[in-house]
């Protein structure tokens, strides 16, 4: 029988690879706080359950290390605000008014989330709103981080989702990604954003720097 202790550990090691994307045994059970035993155990099970898989990686001549990441079952352990619904109702879409105007479709839906999203955020400091964004993006099923960079003249900030609320949209109709560029530029007007990191290109994140542009 499953404890309540182990299943929260193994919840722990989902969450750890969802965030780093791999990890190895020995990293992993001192990031948790466990033994090495006690860690490849709940590797052994999760792997067993089909929410994880592992490649070997050689270094030297030494032993291969065993490398862990997230099965395709194990990221659908995580929420999704948007379902097979979503989806299918996208399909239905396209068949009766074609791409060009789901594309449309969707560039307003982004337009009105942003206008929310700018609500929400309110004025202040370029500091206070993306940590305002990043809090929303939370709620709404996204595992999202901010990172600071420190430059002297300028404010620059790595925004980092190591989960799609979206993700099977997103995989079928990658043009949302792009609308969601357009949404944190919407968003953050006196920002510059790029892109960084993208799940859809076989990363474990998207990833997107924000940098505040200099004064005319």
């Amino acid at each position: 029988m499953t404890t309540s202790s182990s299943h929260s550990t193994k919840e722990d090691i989902l969450r750890y690879l969802l965030k780093e994307g791999q990890g190895s045994a020995i990293a992993m059970a001192e990031e948790l706080g466990i033994s090495p035993q006690a860690m490849r155990k709940h590797l052994k099970d999760l792997e067993n359950d089909g929410l994880i898989e592992h490649q070997q990686e050689r270094q030297g001549m030494g032993r291969p290390q065993f490398l862990y990441q997230l099965s395709k079952q194990g990221r659908e352990q995580f929420p999704q605000r948007y379902g097979e619904f979503a989806l299918s109702f996208i399909d239905s879409l396209v068949e009766t008014v074609g791409e060009e105007q789901l594309g449309a479709v969707l560039k307003k839906q982004w337009q009105r989330k942003a206008e929310a999203y700018r609500q929400q955020i309110g004025q202040g400091s370029l500091a206070k709103r993306v940590h305002k964004l990043v809090e929303l993006r939370r709620q709404e099923g996204y595992m999202a981080e901010l990172h600071p960079l420190s430059l002297e003249q300028s404010e620059k900030f790595i925004l980092s989702e190591h989960h799609c609320a979206i993700a099977d949209v997103a995989e079928s109709y990658p043009t949302v990604c792009g609308h969601e560029l357009e949404m944190f530029a919407a968003i953050l007007p006196d920002c510059a954003i790029e892109r960084t990191h993208w799940l859809n290109d076989g990363e474990h994140t998207c990833g997107y720097l924000i940098e505040s542009k200099a004064p005319d």
